[in-house]
């Protein structure tokens, strides 16, 4: 995979998330498992927010070079591990439900292709 392909498909997955977050808080928090008090709303959606930033960011980097984009891929690798790490405890803690799996996964996957281009694929 290339990398205007794999930031495509990361900006999609941000995007996605980021337009459920925002507009149907509340569906997604009760699909993993949270709570719909109005602080959990608007914890929600600033997250929400957060991955709109990047998805946007993700988007116009697409057809940056690895070497152009190396300070997105860098930020993203730790992002996603860092999400990785809390998806994961959250799971296995009990704070989110079985759809907790599909975080961890989304985190893992971004993690795994964005340490690829980090460390792995040619820097044209």
């Amino acid at each position: 995979m290339n990398l205007r392909t794999f930031l495509t498909i990361a900006a999609v997955v941000a995007l996605v998330y980021a337009l459920g977050l925002i507009f149907m808080p509340a569906f997604m928090a009760t699909t993993y498992g949270f709570g719909t008090s109005p602080s959990e709303i608007l914890l929600a959606r600033y997250f929400g927010v957060e991955l709109l930033v990047l998805g946007v960011i993700n988007w116009l980097a697409k057809d940056f070079s690895v070497a152009n984009a190396r300070p997105i891929i860098t930020g993203s690798l730790i992002g996603n591990v860092v999400g990785t790490y809390f998806a994961l405890m959250g799971t296995l803690g009990g704070v989110m439900n079985a759809v907790g799996w599909s975080a961890v996964a989304v985190y893992l996957l971004l993690a795994l292709g964005f340490a690829y281009f980090q460390f792995m694929a040619p820097a044209k």
